[in-house]
């Protein structure tokens, strides 16, 4: 915590021990207008006096209230907050392998709802935590010379209560884990089925996706129905121990007060309601504690959670090299390996080859071959495994992470497109220099092929783009997406994949203008399509991870089999000229 909200809890812990005083000075009041009611001759005038105490000592504990309701709940705010921004910013640093470790879901749920368990855990308990021992302390001492009857009946009742409390947390604590989890869960099945809702339609798949949620949902359902019902216990057990204590005052009360000598009945009749508001105090102050340690195991299993991220060891380790190079748009792989942690086999194995700025270099292999898994290796979203990739002839592992992806246009396997406009995703990010200009946003847009179809929009380039481009089709998002990698005008293109929702003729236009545009800059293409990536100065075909031809479309042609099957499959002999 800061020293601004260390300060802020002490002066919220001296109100709170104004608070608890003031209260239970009234009792003391209440035993002498108790007395002065039943003694002959006394004067109205002390009895107001003790009542207008009393009330001023019950206004002050209001106004001590409010204060540090209003305290606590600032503090409170600001402890989410920033530990909401810590966790944040921690998920931001993560590799893609901590996300798959941790899971979308489960990062989602740590990040909102187990931080609100503990601002809860701040806010309420913080308050009752310094209170309900306090209190509790404070009315045991007053109470403790009025009669050993009464701290007798006190002291069992604490104790039961106590024993019932321990009871309920040892079978509860356990379960409390087991709906964080199953909170996970949850919100990762809603996710899977809101973002493959076309999917689910369109094979009718409604009634299977409402089984899988039904199932973990009445599981979730079954075990916080069972801690409510196992905390709800709590209630009537202290509620039963107060009234039990009530009764078992009055009748020993009773008992004292028969044997009593009349000159002595007044006072002990006085220490009997004095005892009484004391007693209710103390067992007020375990109903605090009840409450709180049925928020302490929750809030505990999420402060656990959330630390695992926040401790979580990073796998991508940032450098320290700033990025100004001589050479430019330069890319070598040397002997570049790679396997996921935890997987035996190997994903990428053994691969070099080098590209030199304005080179167009073109990778091409089979279903699950590492294509995509080999261009992520460039910007870090994995490091190699073995051997080492170097960018302008730096090893990518020197660089500060920001500075390598500066020089990186990036264009994903799947189009991101984000809550804004079309101007806003095209200009999205930071290159390390000033923000595109309209201009340059125009002539990206222009460049991509999508001038058209942006043009024709309601606001054209201030056209609304939903949450994951719901509103638009995904040749029209891949253009997008290629026109935000121009705007930033990069040393080095990477296009995973990112011609496939495009028309040959929107294919071949795109190409041409990126050829004319980018001559200077060095681009690596990932494709499917024969006819995307003829063209390109080099072309690496890989297999089962391995590179099994490099060279250009006639070279390969006639030296590796592998391209020559898919060059087949596409193209007729005579479009191949073979």
């Amino acid at each position: 915590m800061r020293r601004k909200d260390i300060a802020l809890w002490l002066l919220a812990a001296l109100l709170i021990w104004a608070q608890v005083w003031l209260e239970l000075k009234m009792p003391d009041y209440m035993s002498d207008i108790t007395r002065m009611v039943q003694t002959e001759g006394s004067e109205m005038s002390d009895i107001l006096h003790s009542g207008g105490l009393m009330l001023l000592c019950a206004f002050g504990s209001l106004v001590s209230a409010i204060i540090v309701g209003y305290i606590i709940s600032r503090v409170s705010a600001s402890f989410s907050m920033r530990v909401r921004k810590k966790l944040f910013d921690k998920v931001e640093e993560l590799s893609m392998n901590e996300v798959g470790k941790f899971s979308t879901s489960s990062l989602i749920t740590r990040s909102t709802n187990d931080i609100t368990q503990i601002q809860m855990l701040v806010s309420m308990g913080g308050q009752m935590l310094v209170r309900a021992p306090l209190t509790a302390a404070w009315a045991v001492i007053k109470i403790s010379n009025k009669s050993w009857q009464w701290s007798t009946a006190t002291a069992v009742t604490v104790v039961l209560l106590l024993a019932t409390i321990t009871t309920i947390m040892s079978i509860v604590i356990p379960r409390f884990k087991l709906v964080q989890k199953l909170t996970d869960k949850i919100n990762g099945l809603t996710r899977e089925n809101l973002t493959g809702i076309r999917v689910v339609r369109a094979f009718n798949a409604e009634k299977y996706q409402e089984k899988k949620f039904d199932k973990t949902n009445n599981s979730l359902t079954r075990t916080q129905i069972f801690n409510q019902r196992m905390m709800a216990v709590m209630s009537p057990m202290m509620y039963l121990g107060m009234q039990g204590l009530s009764l078992a005052i009055y009748v020993i009360g009773a008992l004292l007060i028969v044997n009593t000598p009349m000159s002595g009945k007044i006072q002990l009749f006085g220490d009997m309601a004095a005892f009484f508001s004391y007693a209710m105090q103390v067992v007020i102050s375990f109903l605090m504690l009840a409450l709180i340690f049925s928020m302490i195991p929750r809030a505990q299993v999420s402060a656990t959670r959330i630390n695992e991220v926040l401790a979580a060891d990073i796998s991508i380790i940032d450098g320290t090299f700033k990025g100004e190079t001589e050479e430019i748009g330069t890319l070598e792989f040397r002997n570049v390996s790679f396997k996921y942690p935890d997987a035996e086999d190997y994903l990428l194995k053994d691969i070099s080859f080098s590209a030199k700025r304005g080179e167009t270099v073109a990778f091409i292999g089979s279903t699950g071959s590492g294509k995509s898994t080999l261009v992520n290796l460039i910007p870090r979203f994995y490091d190699a495994t073995d051997g080492d990739i170097f960018v302008d002839g730096v090893n990518v592992r020197d660089y500060k992470q920001s500075a390598l992806r500066n020089k990186i246009g990036y264009v994903s396997q799947k189009a991101i497109m984000f809550n804004g406009t079309i101007t806003s995703n095209v200009a999205y990010g930071d290159n390390g220099r000033e923000k595109p200009s309209e201009k340059q946003i125009k002539k990206a847009i222009e460049i991509a092929q999508a001038k058209q179809f942006v043009e024709r929009k309601e606001n054209d380039y201030k056209a609304h783009v939903a949450q994951g481009g719901t509103n638009i089709s995904g040749g029209q998002k891949q253009r997008l997406a290629i026109a935000r990698a121009i705007a930033r005008d990069p040393e080095i293109y990477i296009f995973d994949d990112s011609f496939s929702a495009l028309d040959y003729k929107t294919d071949a236009a795109l190409r041409k203008a990126l050829k004319e545009h980018t001559g200077e800059a060095t681009n690596l293409i990932v494709a499917q399509r024969i006819g995307t990536i003829m063209h390109a100065d080099k072309i690496l075909v890989l297999d089962e991870g391995k590179c099994v031809g490099q060279g250009t479309h006639k070279e390969l042609l006639k030296n590796c089999e592998v391209y020559k099957q898919i060059a087949l499959s596409q193209l007729t002999k005579e479009e191949l000229n073979v």
